[in-house]
């Protein structure tokens, strides 16, 4: 069963002008900034006063999955990441109701939690992203 929302990502082209922006206008503290090598990303997570955090997306190479969504579509909202307890029980739930998923097992996320994506064409165009926290 999904908790919460834990994050919104937002895929950016340049990291430190978004870091600034979200920083300095909007309010938040730039947490867990690194990259990624894997999946040729540096993500850097804004944390406001609540429990929903802003996850910005860079590539650090052109042909990364985030690359190719910026190609695609310019800057702006790629995923949404919903909590969950058990990450392999909400696999198959949304598998058992249609939900084609882009992971087959979890994979480690940005935050130290277990992760896995299931695809826009059967989540009415939206990236959702769920994640196991490790405890």
């Amino acid at each position: 069963m999904l908790k919460d929302i834990s994050h919104i990502a937002i895929a950016v082209s340049n990291l430190d002008r978004a870091c600034a922006f979200y920083r300095d206008i909007m309010g938040g503290e730039i947490v867990n900034r690194h990259v990624m090598a894997p999946q040729k990303v540096e993500v850097a997570f804004v944390k406001f006063a609540g429990h929903t955090k802003i996850e910005l997306l860079c590539p650090t190479e052109d042909d990364s999955p985030v690359g190719r969504f910026l190609a695609k579509h310019g800057p702006g909202l790629h995923h949404v990441c919903f909590e969950t307890d058990n990450i392999e029980q909400q696999m198959a739930f949304f598998e058992d109701h249609g939900v084609k998923m882009v992971d087959k097992t979890p994979r480690p996320g940005a935050e130290h939690d277990r992760i896995a994506f299931a695809h826009p064409t059967s989540t009415l165009s939206t990236l959702i992203e769920i994640s196991e926290p490790l405890r």
